[in-house]
Order: C-alpha cells, then sequence, then structure tokens
C-alpha cells in the first residue's frame, strides 16, 4: 500500500507542476535580461554606436562615410555603413604603406633622407624641390612616392603588400608599379583601413620597431597636450573630370589613454570638398566628446 501511496503522490506532484508551467510559464533564469534592454555583443567593433553624424555630410553638402572605432570600449561609430564596407581606390593614404615597405627595404634610409627634384613642373608648387620623406608625406608629393616604388620594384612591393595584406592586395603588372594607388587595381574599404591603421598603431606589421616608429612619427598632423591626431589624406582621381574623384582622410586620434582610428571617405566633386574631409572628421570627434 505504501508503495502504491508513494507512486500516487508523484504522479500528482508531477500533474500540478505542469499545471503551474502552463498558467504561470517557466521561471526566468536570473541571466536572462528583456530584449528591450540587452546589448549587442562587443566583438571586435561589431557594435555600431547610433549617432547623427549625417548631419554634418548635408551641412557641408557632401556624400560620403565615416567610421570611429574606439579601441578601449569595442565601439563602432559609423555613418553610412554600407559605403563603409565598399573598396575604393587608396590614392595617397597608401603613402602610409610605401613608407613602411620603403624603410624596410632601405631603398631610403630614412625619413631625413633627401631625393632629388627631377625638375618636372607639377600641379602643386610646393612639389616642385628636393623633398625628405617627412616633406613628402606632409605635402603628400606624389612624385617622390612614384620614386620610393620604382626603387622597391614590382616583385617587392607585391610581396609586401600581399604579407601585409592591404585591401585586395592587387598592384597591377610591372608597368602600374608607380601608379596602381593612384589609378590601378588596388582597392581597400574604410573598414580595412581602420583594420590595417590598428595593426600600426599596435606594432602587429610585418616592419622592425624603428620602421614603424618613423612612420608613425611622420603622419603626426596634430599635437596638444590633451591629443596627438596621426593622419593621411587621399585624393582619389585628383584632377580628372572624367573620373569619380574620392577623397579619404584616415588615421588615429590619442587622447586620454585611448584610441579612436577612423575613415573618412566622401565624394569630391569641387575644389572646397577637399577641406570637407578633415572637417567632418572634425565635427565627428566633437560629437563624441575628444575635441
Amino acid at each position: 500500500m505504501n508503495r502504491i501511496s508513494r507512486r500516487a503522490s508523484a504522479v500528482i506532484l508531477i500533474v500540478l507542476g505542469c499545471i503551474t508551467f502552463v498558467l504561470v510559464g517557466p521561471p526566468q533564469s536570473a541571466l536572462t535580461v528583456p530584449p528591450h534592454v540587452q546589448e549587442s555583443p562587443r566583438r571586435g567593433g561589431d557594435v555600431a554606436e547610433t549617432m547623427n553624424f549625417g548631419r554634418h555630410f548635408q551641412q557641408l553638402g557632401v556624400e560620403g562615410s565615416i567610421a570611429i572605432y574606439d579601441l578601449n570600449s569595442d565601439r563602432l561609430y559609423q555613418h553610412n555603413p554600407q559605403r563603409n564596407a565598399t573598396a575604393f581606390l587608396p590614392a595617397s593614404t597608401f603613402k602610409i604603406l610605401n613608407s613602411l615597405i620603403s624603410l624596410e627595404t632601405r631603398v631610403i634610409s630614412n625619413e631625413i633622407a633627401v631625393l632629388t627634384w627631377d625638375g618636372i613642373q607639377r600641379q602643386i608648387p610646393a612639389w616642385n624641390r628636393d623633398l625628405n620623406m617627412r616633406e613628402a608625406m606632409k605635402l603628400s608629393a606624389v612624385w617622390f612616392y612614384q620614386v620610393l616604388a620604382r626603387r622597391v620594384g614590382h616583385e617587392q612591393m607585391q610581396k609586401w603588400v600581399a604579407k601585409v595584406g592591404y585591401g585586395n592586395q592587387k598592384i597591377g603588372n610591372k608597368d602600374d608599379i608607380d601608379k596602381f594607388w593612384l589609378e590601378g587595381e588596388l582597392r581597400i574599404t574604410p573598414n580595412e583601413q581602420i583594420q590595417f591603421l590598428r595593426r600600426l598603431y599596435k606594432n602587429n606589421l610585418p616592419f622592425s620597431e624603428r620602421s614603424l616608429s618613423m612612420v608613425k612619427d611622420i603622419i603626426i598632423v596634430e599635437q596638444t597636450p590633451d591629443y596627438t591626431i596621426r593622419a593621411k589624406t587621399g585624393w582619389a582621381n585628383f584632377g580628372e573630370q572624367t573620373k569619380p574623384q574620392i577623397g579619404w582622410y584616415v588615421g588615429y586620434l590619442e587622447k586620454d589613454k585611448n584610441v579612436y582610428f577612423f575613415a573618412t571617405n566622401i565624394d569630391i566633386r569641387n575644389n572646397n570638398d577637399g577641406a570637407a574631409r578633415i572637417e567632418l572628421t572634425r565635427r565627428c570627434f566633437k560629437d563624441i566628446g575628444l575635441l
């Protein structure tokens, strides 16, 4: 009898439990967060913070995108994410990698070694003189970096671009050695620019500490007691009226023991848009409270 009673009691408890589950619902885990307050997982900058960067593009009358990655918080602030995943000619932003390769292969000894101007008059008057790498980076002197690329040579250049994994890694044939980043097949997305810059900052590129340190130094564009900005502009199809002109401003801002990597990319339709690359970036920095 006792055995039958125990079985009956067990059955009753199971039935009551099922009824309670149906009426009340399953118990909620203490670790479960209601969907409306859950945060997205923070994996490698996948979190896209909502900021109204678009108004700056509208006010300046330009089309384009921006991505700003906060290293410590692992947050990505951006406008026009589709464009941030679209590949473009790197134009003069490639000078960062060109400098690293040229220093590493010793086709130029250091950032103050001078290359002699060939006497050809070019459209930017400041280019028409002897220059060192520090000056050429600041002036974005195309001829200087074309000389370096020819000295590196097609085989070595292709090896290093592939080793770094820069963009689509396509530098064309030997005849393209001094123009593949300006009008060739090489393409890189704004998101890939940020990944490259993160590796530069962390010394996680296949170059010596000497080469990395020199390049980081020559790309400083602004330094104050509060922050440092290292950056490079780019202007694809500069002066070409029949081709789409694309403007870049890429780099990183160091402030309060944190780093903010950025890539601004816009359509350039007139000469005023060139200055908009930097102005847009600074306005977005102000939105985040960096400037």
